[in-house]
């Protein structure tokens, strides 16, 4: 049998594996339940992807988002390993296919939803598979204690009884002393291994500046260290203004959130990843499933509501091992915004059940019916038509998820559908009767198995490519062809939707946990205060975010805001500044060794001549190479 190093050489290209991969990875081929605690680009995915190639069978992997699936399975499959995903966006004939396929050894890993587990239909199948590992992907989420959490999790220990001896690889980013116990409890865990990579990320230097002015100072971050750049935001309007203020400073940046179409989310991020565009100003919506390594700064130019979210999005700079900065930026006013959260994330039992009764109207659902029924759901129409506020309304759709009530997707898409409706005896007579049809309808009958007696989903852009078509004419003969009773077809959909998963009920019968929601409401704030201390610190910012997540080993980072305080703190500022100086007109010119510029500064005491090299390395001003040369920066 081949070693795990041999598979990761083999698949990936890479020499080696990163700190606790190859642990892990023995833990799961030895047969045991396995917590993985593995910051944002610590990867995750290999851990659970080698050993499912050393061992026969599929690899079952559980993850929330369907966009985070299908970049898993993408990435797979550019290395020519099997995998597939089923998710919202198809048919029941596909999903019986890929079950089928799964079934039959085709696949080596089949990613799924975690609603999808108790499916009458993938029950079925999931007994005949041989699944060699079950990998829990955000793992965090089964916790309520957790920042994340959704019911849907709570399904996954039905797997235990239909695989009882197969090994479950739990994978986090993030995960308190709390929700690691609950993620080891809910899951049945008994003989277990946990293995957590360290949080220290030796590159990453953060910092936290409160400013009048948060564009003014996001522009001169930005102009200070140049590369690649994700700008995080609140909201959607924040990010189409930052996006347009950064321009006019000449900073080729876009916008990006959850609202937009498919293609303008794709065409957007690839035009990031590929540095067409230098920054991208986003909401939460960015950054899951992205590997893109040489990301320089990550700046939150709002106040993230929990170190959960704020450490996992940081983490996305300098996946490549170079220095890389984390900022966050703040004013009074975020502070107040924070303390007030509590209360508007848990909203009263009163006012979520208002929501409800209103969303049962705006959906027209009577008392008894609506479960397992998908409704297209307008979040601002609704919020309009019955006078509430929209923080209100997202957040009590948030509390009705959490208690098993709805699920509510904000970004879904669902790709166009077509099947045969007319008996095969007319399609040659139809052709002749109409050529312009013609084509497009050969090229489904060609390309799509299977769609003659099912529905199946198309690719509109594909059809249009195959036919040498444009887009909206292939639209419009699809259109034609179901006016005609030819096709059944249904455009792609790219609207939020509301899935009732219980039978609407009054009301005033609604019923929401209280005991639990109350003390939800209380890690809540626990995690405020935390988020409110990491922005008032005076200590090193690593450290603590290392300690918060249970990592006791961490040690000053020397290279966040406050370490090179600190370390600054022994030089006066003339002192420093004529250091600095003396430095800067040393190398205008050429560059020069650091034994060289010592030699130069000798009137100066060593360490203190460290403490200012230091600092403009930290900022970029200078750099110095692998055999000690110093030149000026960016």
């Amino acid at each position: 049998m081949p070693s795990p190093l041999s598979i990761l050489q083999q698949y990936w290209q890479y020499e080696s594996f990163r700190p606790q991969q190859a642990e892990i990875i023995q833990s799961v081929l030895h047969g045991k339940d396995t917590l993985a605690i593995m910051p944002t680009g610590g990867g995750k995915s290999i851990c659970y992807q080698v050993p499912a190639l050393l061992l026969d069978g599929i690899c079952l992997v559980i993850s929330p988002l369907i966009a985070l699936m299908k970049d898993q399975v993408d990435n797979l499959q550019k290395r020519g390993i099997p995998a597939a995903a089923i998710h919202s966006g198809l048919t029941y004939y596909e999903i019986n296919t890929i079950l089928q396929d799964t079934v039959n050894g085709n696949y080596k890993f089949l990613y799924v939803s975690p609603e999808r587990l108790q499916t009458e239909v993938f029950t079925a199948f999931v007994t005949d598979m041989s699944v060699n590992i079950i990998a829990v992907d955000e793992a965090h989420c089964i916790s309520q204690w957790g920042y994340d959490f959704r019911p849907s999790y709570l399904r996954i220990t039905s797997l235990r009884n239909i695989l009882p001896n197969v090994p479950i690889l739990a994978v986090t980013a993030s995960a308190t002393a709390a929700v690691e116990a609950d993620i080891i409890d809910k899951l049945n865990f008994e003989n277990f291994n946990v293995i957590r990579q360290s949080f220290e990320r030796a590159n990453l230097s953060f910092s936290v500046f409160k400013t009048d002015s948060k564009i003014n100072k996001l522009a001169e971050i930005l102009n200070n260290v140049q590369g690649s750049s994700i700008v995080y935001c609140r909201n959607r309007k924040t990010t189409k203004q930052v996006s347009e203020l950064l321009a006019l400073q000449n900073i080729t940046a876009d916008f990006y959130h959850a609202g937009l179409t498919q293609e303008q989310r794709v065409s957007k991020q690839e035009a990031w990843i590929k540095n067409s565009t230098r920054v991208i100003v986003c909401t939460n919506a960015f950054g899951l499933g992205i590997d893109k390594p040489d990301v320089r700064t990550v700046i939150h130019y709002d106040v993230p509501d929990c170190l959960e979210n704020y450490y996992q999005e940081a983490g996305r700079a300098g996946r490549d091992g170079k220095k890389a900065y984390a900022v966050l930026l703040y004013h009074s006013e975020d502070a107040a915004w924070l303390q007030a959260q509590p209360d508007v994330r848990f909203p009263s039992i009163y006012n979520i059940r208002k929501v409800y009764q209103a969303l049962a109207d705006f959906l027209q659902i009577p008392v008894g019916i609506g479960e397992g029924n998908y409704y297209d759901f307008d979040l601002g129409e609704f919020a309009r038509n019955f006078q509430l506020d929209i923080h209100l309304v997202i957040n009590s759709l948030k509390v009705l998820e959490q208690e098993g009530h709805l699920a509510f997707n904000e970004s879904i898409f669902l790709p166009a559908q077509a099947n045969f409706t007319a008996p095969k005896m007319v399609l040659n007579d139809f052709e002749l009767s109409h050529p312009a049809l013609e084509p497009v309808m050969k090229c489904l009958l060609r390309t799509y198995e299977g769609i003659y007696d099912n529905r199946v989903s198309i690719n509109e852009k594909l059809i249009a490519k195959l036919t040498r078509r444009n887009l909206e004419k292939v639209r419009d003969d699809l259109q034609q062809l179901k006016s005609l009773g030819i096709i059944d077809y249904l455009p792609h959909k790219e609207t939020p939707q509301i899935n009732f998963i219980l039978n609407r009920a009054p009301a005033e019968f609604l019923y929401i946990d209280n005991a639990t929601y109350q003390q939800r409401k209380a890690e809540f704030e626990l995690r405020v205060e935390a988020m409110l201390k990491f922005m008032h610190l005076t200590g090193c910012r690593s450290k603590y975010i290392a300690t918060y997540f249970g990592d006791a080993s961490a040690k000053d980072c020397g290279i966040c805001d406050n370490c090179l305080q600190q370390k600054n703190k022994g030089t006066k500022k003339d002192e420093f500044k004529e250091i600095e100086e003396r430095i800067m007109a040393g190398i205008t010119q050429q560059k020069i060794t650091i034994q060289l510029l010592l030699a130069e500064l000798t009137d100066f005491p060593q360490d203190k001549c460290w403490k200012v090299i230091e600092y403009l390395q930290s900022e970029r001003r200078i750099n110095i190479d692998s055999v000690g040369k110093i030149s000026l920066g960016n």
